[in-house]
């Protein structure tokens, strides 16, 4: 893993070992914990600090957040020259974690959303992102557009169909019926929150892969019953 996290930022220009005439670009990481908090950023912090966004506008910092199912979404500011990168799983992102990012970069670096583009990297997708009743339930308190957030798969019951005498019930017709499957399509609501917080359809972009569908190329807790590494979604300032 270290290794790869080299070869990464080399290729990024950010060396690992200072060499004549290079030097070496900081790269700042969070505890992550699944939160709406943003840090903003001057310098390398002296000790660690715990969140899920980070913002700045100095160059020369890397600034790096690790997924393995949640989205990376990197925005950057090209008239202020500031960036943020921000952890969106789906506390995250009930949270509003990127919809605040904007409006931080705004409060911090005077970033106009219309001046802003954003990046969501690979992350699991609706195809795959399964999750219960109660994680619709918070989006529906959170938003008017949490409908179109989510799809029911109704699966059938090969057993029951077969056998149907069997599972009669003196209950209402429906509750003895396979619960359908809910998908939630992460991107898009993050992609909603980004559109809310003024930033234009246009400059919005999207990652097509699913981690939950390539685990030979992206890592994934779920595909990989948690047992997986964690991809880097990286940005910063050139001096």
């Amino acid at each position: 893993m270290e290794r790869n996290r080299e070869c990464f930022l080399r290729k990024l220009g950010a060396v690992t070992r200072l060499g004549k005439g290079r030097s070496l670009w900081p790269i700042v990481t969070l505890r992550q914990i699944h939160s709406d908090i943003i840090r903003p950023l001057e310098s390398v912090p002296e000790a660690g600090l715990a969140g899920d966004g980070m913002i700045t506008a100095t160059p020369g910092l890397l600034l790096a957040i690790q997924t393995a199912d949640c989205l990376p979404v990197i925005i950057v500011d090209t008239k202020r020259h500031a960036v943020g990168v921000f952890h969106a799983g789906w506390r995250g992102t009930v949270k509003r974690i990127v919809e605040k990012g904007v409006g931080e970069m705004n409060r911090c670096f005077g970033s106009s959303p219309r001046d802003l583009k954003a990046a969501i990297g690979p992350g699991i997708r609706g195809c795959c992102y399964e999750v219960g009743e109660e994680v619709r339930t918070k989006f529906d308190s959170q938003f008017g557009y949490a409908d179109r957030l989510f799809r029911e798969v109704k699966e059938s019951d090969p057993v029951r169909e077969k056998y149907p005498l069997l599972f009669l019930t003196a209950r209402a017709p429906g509750h003895g019926e396979v619960p359908p499957k809910i998908f939630l399509d992460l991107v898009e609501a993050n992609r909603q929150q980004l559109l809310a917080a003024g930033v234009a359809k246009k400059n919005i972009e999207s990652s097509d892969l699913c981690t939950n569908c390539h685990p030979e190329l992206l890592f994934s807790y779920r595909a990989e019953k948690g047992k997986t590494g964690r991809m880097m979604g990286v940005a910063g300032i050139r001096y």
